[in-house]
């Protein structure tokens, strides 16, 4: 005999997946937690030394640094989003074949509730000059992996999921 609290739970399936898609859509998006979703990039110099250095940008309020990264637009791929908040913030234009997804590529903060998708990059230092628009960054530069200036907390959390800073394994 199939339990009672089955039969309910398989009735209840029957029912919803009955409903015109969009309403089935609207009830999931009532029920279930949403996320926002960004995309960031660990852009690394393609030749500093051992163990590297990273590209970090110092924003409102300035409490921290963090990485490139921002929101994703509605409909926009993540890796085109990447591109664009690393061109809006630093100046620097790659192309989408430049960047490769980070591994893991999103990492979910809990507390915060959004997601970021994580790109790598290299690019030789002497090569890009960091251009800043003085209102959404103050300042963009290259930071020694083992000597990394004061992060905000996400960014800890973060980078600490690639082996990186003080949150690293």
């Amino acid at each position: 005999m199939i339990p009672l609290r089955t039969r309910a739970t398989a009735v209840g399936y029957a029912i919803f997946y009955r409903l015109p898609q969009g309403v089935r859509l609207r009830l999931v998006r009532l029920a279930t937690p949403t996320y926002t979703i960004g995309a960031v990039v660990l852009l690394r110099d393609a030749e500093a030394a051992d163990p590297g250095r990273l590209m970090l940008l110092r924003q409102p309020p300035g409490r921290g640094w963090t990485l490139p990264g921002g929101l994703l637009r509605g409909g926009e791929h993540p890796v085109d989003g990447a591109r664009r908040e690393l061109a809006e913030e630093t100046g620097i234009r790659l192309d989408a074949g430049e960047l490769t997804p980070a591994n893991p590529n999103a990492v979910v903060h809990t507390k915060g509730r959004w997601v970021d998708l994580v790109f790598e990059a290299q690019v030789a230092a002497a090569a890009v000059t960091p251009v800043v628009d003085g209102a959404e960054v103050f300042e963009a530069a290259w930071h020694p992996i083992d000597a990394l200036p004061r992060l905000t907390l996400a960014t800890v959390r973060l980078l600490g999921r690639y082996g990186i800073g003080p949150a690293a394994p």
